[in-house]
Parts: structure tokens; sequence; C-alpha cells
């Protein structure tokens, strides 16, 4: 009768064994602590009740027995909180080179793009054996990116990126859903993973309408923005050269140094006097507005792409012209 209530869903990631094993591990623990509770309750009520001819003694206490107690339980915590911290960091941790999908989440749907251009609804397609690193906004209000065959659960905020990443270990279609109350039609905001073998995923991403990669598009935007007036790829321009600042530290005006992040170049096109680099100054204009949320994920994609490698970068990527000259280790503002 229980052959179609499984306990928990089915496996299909790399760190889903990993978080059930600690999830039993807790749910054993759990389980003795109660068991010996009330074992102990039973045992000291049966002994210990009230007979006539037997009065009630203080007892000072055992200081070995208060350690002993107080110990033990702090260690079995500990060593939880080491494995969970353990999965967190993995989780939360994207391996170098993953495969990179942007999604936008709105009520009530998930939006996702792949660097190759190909854009899909409340459906993801993914190679099986391969790092996915989600890079997720949302539009509205908060949601959460949920894969329970994955055991991955992200809340995606509006403002700014939330990331999270898998690799599934099997082929097949796993559900998706939103595990954060967004609205009305929170319940129908819902979608599938499809995890295919390499193979049927090459010919799935070559046979869409795609018009080009996440990247020509940014590129596109960049140019349209008139962005390249300023940011130029020589020491001339009025804001830091691009080229080679993703992933690095920047010098701010402040004094402060940062990590250029997605997060870093969201804010820059946006809020670009939050963080003015070392050396330049507070007159870039603000696009609050006037870029959509996909359109954003497009320029953070090719100011990524400015720091890959021009002969061997990520799919999608155009072949750029290099620079004329590098401004320095400063980043966009």
């Amino acid at each position: 009768m229980f052959a179609n209530a499984p306990l928990w869903p089915e496996r299909a990631s790399t760190i889903a064994g990993n978080v059930d094993a600690l999830y039993i591990f807790l749910l054993v623990v759990t389980g003795m602590m109660c068991l010996l509770i009330f074992t102990c309750i039973l045992v000291f009520a049966a002994r210990f009740r009230a007979r006539p001819g037997h009065e009630a003694e203080q007892n000072e206490g055992s200081i070995p027995l208060e350690i002993t107690w107080s110990a033990i339980p702090f260690v079995v915590f500990m060593f939880i909180f080491v494995w969970g911290a353990v999965i967190f960091f993995k989780e939360r941790t994207p391996p170098r080179g993953s495969m990179e999908v942007y999604t936008v989440a709105k009520q009530w749907m998930w939006k996702f793009e792949h660097v190759e251009g190909q854009r899909e609804i409340n459906e993801l397609h993914v190679p099986v054996g391969r790092d996915v690193k989600m890079i997720m906004t949302s539009q509205d209000v908060i949601h959460s990116f949920y894969v329970p065959a994955f055991r991955i659960k992200q809340d995606v905020v509006p403002g700014r990126y939330a990331t999270a990443w898998f690799h599934a270990t099997k082929a097949g279609t796993y559900h998706l859903f939103c595990a954060e109350y967004c609205g009305t039609m929170h319940s129908g905001m819902v979608g599938d993973v499809v995890v295919m073998e390499p193979a049927q995923y090459e010919a799935w991403l070559g046979g869409g309408t795609a018009t080009g990669s996440l990247v020509t598009t940014g590129q596109g935007m960049f140019q349209s923005l008139g962005c390249p007036t300023c940011h130029r790829f020589d020491t001339q321009g009025r804001g830091p050269n691009l080229t080679g600042v993703f992933g690095k530290p920047v010098l701010l005006e402040d004094g402060r140094t940062v990590v250029a992040d997605e997060n870093y170049i969201r804010e820059s096109i946006l809020v670009p006097s939050a963080k003015v680099v070392s050396g330049f100054k507070p007159i870039m204009p603000t696009f609050q507005g006037l870029v959509t949320e996909e359109q954003m994920n497009a320029l953070v994609a090719y100011v990524k792409s400015l720091s890959q490698p021009q002969s061997g970068g990520a799919a999608g990527t155009p072949n750029l012209k290099p620079p004329t000259s590098q401004q320095s280790t400063e980043n966009p503002r």
C-alpha cells in the first residue's frame, strides 16, 4: 500500500544523498532522544512515586552528571552544525565552468534564458552530468526556486541576483515549485526541469528559435545605450575599462574594495553612484526603469564575457575585439 508513497522524492543530483543522510541522522538522533526521555519519565514516575512512609529528600545534584549531560549534547550539536555547514557551503559554491542559466521569476511563472539564447517559460532543459548555475532575480515579489529531486531551494528576491547550482545525475523530468507564498496564484507557479542526455540536449539546443546568444544581445544593448562612449577599450574613457574586470577586486573612491560579481555589475548599471571606482567621477546616469530584467541579464552576461579568453569563452560568447590597452584592475561604474 506504500508503493506509491515514498518517504522522500527521488534523488537526482549529486548533493541529494548528502542532504538525505543529514536528514536521516537528525531523525535518528531526535527519535532516540525522544525514546530515552519518555523511558526515563516512565521509569522515574514508577520508581519515585509517592508512597506511604517515604518522604521526599533534597538532592544537591552531581557535578559529573551535569557535565556529562551538557557535554554530550554539545558534541552532538556541534557535529550536526559542522556537517550542515559543509553541505551549505557546497550548495552555495558553484563549481568553476558551470553552465549558466539566467532566471527571472514573476507572478506567476519562471522565465529562463540560456547563454546560447534559448528562452523557456516554466520548463528548463539541462544536460545530465553537467554543473548548472542558476543566476536568478525576481521581477516583483519574493519567490523561491525549489526542485525537490535535487534537494535545492533558493529564495529569489527583487533587486539583486541569487545563485544556486545543481549537477543532475539522472535523465528525466522533475517538478519545479515556488516555495515562497507570492500571491493568489502561488500554487500555480510550477514547472519542470527536463534533464536530457548530452546528445539530446545539444539537439534540443540547436533546434530552437534563438535569434542570438545572450552575450550578443547584451553587446547590442551596450551599444544602443551609448555605453562605449565612456567605457572605452583604452585609457581615454570617462568610465572604467570593463575588460577583465569580472571576478576581480575593485578599489572604490571611498577606499573600500569589492569583488566585481553579477550583483556589482547590476548595481553599477542601476545605481551607478553607489560604488564609484577610484579615479573616476560619479557622472554615469542611472538606467533604473530603462532596462528590463531580461535586458539586464544580457548586459551582465556581456560584461562577464569581456573577462573570458577570446579563443575559448563560454558557449554563446561572440568573437569580441580585444581592447587596445588595459585600464587597471578596477571596474565598471
